[in-house]
């Protein structure tokens, strides 16, 4: 029985159980399924092949006398150069004056350490005579603990799989394995661990990517299937010919990705089922004018719609917006901590008796003096900058409204099926005509005069500037201290001709909207700012965006950033003052200066940091994946996802028998309930 303790297999007593309970390790099958992150393997690979600072084993013929150099006490370095391929290789070891002895010239020796790649050197820790052993086999490598060394894990490991192996079945359908070419699941379990070759081991990785791409993505498509149908009778049949009619009054095209989006999010609001999506696009694609469409939709049939956004200067000018847009067609009020009083018992009241159409405003929507009037739909604005509970008790307050969220985080679509695998995501992956790209620029930190000159132009010809701060994640203080700093160094430089502004995260919330209000309006030139810029804030005069010491920043956020400015129709200019010393640092400007592609510059990102640095570690609620890496493994998460969505479709996990041992599996999960696989 795969399910007994771990105490059952040969070789485990009572203290080496405590300390594999350490690793997490209880029963025999999470012993079982407990896969290597590496393979330590001497096969040798042509000198192109090897990976920088990775470990390596080369063969080749020594062109001279080993030399050794004594340093300290007992201390020494061995050098040699050998002969591979065309190439010279340094092979450098310490403290093995010895090996002199027995190298000499003209000597074929092999040697395993780490590689070099860009002084074709390699450090070695093991080398012996002679050429190297094809046959020598590739050795698993464990994430350990002090307390369980390499050496007896791997005998604990082979002693699990000698007794219980055969006891391991087999979950997925015959029909997917033939069709995929996979290895059955116990064949793979031991090519995992012991592998007979790349290739073996290559196949059994596959097998494993899927299938744990597969359960996670049915289990993902089963909640969603649940959301979905826990509210029947959401059908919105709104009117066409008014839809129609508001969007051809519209004072300018909509783009092909738009409409796109706009069918998409229309068909989700005429089924029954209440719609739960994500709507992304870019900084500037049009995410508003498409939300705004659907919100006319469900106005048509007499429901009332809701706009929540972060603060509450992003929620006067959606009011605005939407009240030039909807004039004469619909009622649009603006609720928001601002409005007090009188003035808000009104608003309240008229929300009540639906004598408005359309609220817009803060998370002050969702308190419980709001009352609704048969709320259709809502949206929800940065989505991300919500509590999951703020989300759901706007949900609660209406008869199951359609939600749609909307973000300009251009989240990589691989994370975005992933991460918000039960919701439907449609994207805006298109600018609309006519809009200018924001050119950047990288700049070394000793221009700034330059730079201070070049605002200080845009600003004598009427346009507005950000200068934004780093965050210095050790230090609030800091962080606040370096835009003080900031703010007075270019205060003194150009007032009194010039207003300078400061923003930083100390500011209450009524400060940070009196200086956004006074940038927004001109009367300040110039602002001086950490990253709390807010999202989504509209100021087309502002076409200079400065991010100071911008290699503190990774890409998602520069490009969130550069967001800022280019909304008006003059040339907006993003300058990135930085100095990176690391490779990834040039390589993160280089990408800036070369794209203004959101979605392009976040799978750069992706790349260059891996998917949990790109959410934030504290809330990026990706799952752990054993074997796969959703950025790496994309295709095959975009299959499973798709087999996982017809095998729910098709009713196949609940009715059919070859899919058992899959609905058993997860069945196992605490979040699935019995009655959704009834």
């Amino acid at each position: 029985m795969l399910s007994q303790s771990i105490g059952e297999v040969k070789g485990v007593g009572e203290k080496l159980q405590a300390h594999l309970n350490e690793l997490g390790l209880f029963t025999i099958e999470d012993l079982l399924f407990y896969f290597p992150y590496r393979y330590e393997t001497y096969e040798i690979k042509p000198l192109t092949e090897l990976i920088h600072n990775e470990k390596a084993t080369i063969e080749g013929v020594l062109t001279a006398e080993p030399a050794v150099n004594y340093y300290g006490k007992k201390k020494s370095r061995l050098t040699m150069t050998l002969q591979v391929e065309q190439f010279a290789v340094k092979a450098v070891m310490f403290n093995r004056a010895f090996a002199k002895k027995q190298l000499h010239k003209g000597d074929t020796i092999t040697v395993t350490g780490k590689w070099d790649q860009h002084r074709l050197q390699i450090t070695v820790s093991q080398f012996k005579k002679g050429e190297a052993k094809s046959q020598d086999p590739i050795q698993p490598v464990y994430t350990l603990k002090e307390s369980v060394t390499l050496k007896t894990l791997r005998k604990v490991i082979k002693a699990a799989l000698d007794e219980h192996a055969d006891e391991v079945t087999e979950i997925l359908p015959e029909e997917t394995m033939l069709s995929y070419k996979l290895p059955d699941r116990r064949q793979a379990l031991l090519q995992m661990h012991y592998p007979e070759s790349r290739i073996m081991l290559k196949h059994a990785k596959r097998r494993f990517i899927y299938e744990e791409f597969l359960v996670f993505q049915l289990k993902m498509q089963l909640l969603r299937k649940l959301h979905r149908e826990s509210t029947k009778g959401n059908a919105q049949n709104y009117n066409n010919d008014q839809l129609t009619g508001f969007v051809q009054d519209l004072p300018f095209e909509l783009t092909a990705a738009q409409k796109r989006s706009l069918a998409e999010i229309l068909k989700d609001m005429k089924s029954p089922y209440r719609m739960n999506r994500l709507l992304q696009g870019d900084v500037g694609s049009g995410k508003t004018a498409v939300a705004a469409i659907a919100l006319y939709a469900s106005i048509t049939i007499g429901k009332q719609g809701a706009l929540m956004v972060p603060t509450e200067i992003l929620a006067e000018q959606h009011y605005h917006s939407l009240s030039q847009m909807f004039a004469g067609r619909a009622r649009v009020v603006l609720l928001t901590g601002s409005v007090k009083g009188k003035k808000r018992k009104e608003v309240l009241q008229s929300i009540q008796a639906h004598e408005v159409d359309i609220i817009v405003g803060t998370h002050a929507l969702i308190q419980e003096e709001v009352e609704f009037n048969e709320l259709g739909f809502v949206i929800v604005d940065e989505q991300h900058r919500f509590g999951v509970n703020q989300r759901r008790a706007l949900r609660g307050k209406g008869l199951s409204p359609d939600v749609l969220f909307m973000t300009a985080t251009p989240i990589p679509r691989t994370l975005a099926i992933t991460a918000f695998g039960d919701m439907d995501v449609s994207v805006i992956d298109e600018m609309p005509a006519g809009r200018k790209p924001v050119e950047t620029y990288w700049i070394k930190g000793e221009m700034t005069d330059r730079v201070l000159g070049f605002i200080e132009k845009v600003v004598r010809n009427g346009q507005q500037a950000y200068v934004i701060c780093p965050l210095i994640e050790e230090s609030d203080q800091l962080d606040i201290q370096n835009a003080v700093d900031l703010y007075q160094q270019i205060a003194e430089v150009y007032e009194p001709n010039i207003s300078v502004g400061l923003m930083h995260g100390r500011l209450h919330n009524e400060e940070k909207e009196e200086v956004m209000k006074r940038f927004a309006e001109n009367e300040l030139q110039v602002l001086v700012s950490t990253t709390v810029v807010e999202v989504g804030v509209n100021v087309p005069n502002a076409t200079v965006m400065v991010i100071h010491d911008a290699e503190r920043f990774g890409l998602s956020q520069l490009h969130q950033l550069r967001g800022r400015v280019g909304r008006g129709h003059e040339q907006s200019y993003c300058i990135l003052l930085a100095d990176p010393k690391g490779d990834v640092g040039k390589e993160r400007m280089r990408i800036m200066t070369e794209t203004t592609d959101g979605f392009e510059l976040s799978e750069q990102d992706l790349k260059l940091r891996g998917p949990g640095d790109f959410f934030g570690r504290k809330q990026s609620g990706l799952p752990e994946f054993k074997v796969g890496d959703m950025v790496h493994d994309y295709r095959a998460l975009e299959t499973a996802r798709a087999d996982a969505a017809e095998i729910i479709v098709n009713g196949s996990l609940v009715h059919d028998e070859q899919f058992r041992p899959l609905k058993e599996l997860i069945e196992q999960d605490e979040h699935i309930s019995g009655e959704i696989l009834d």
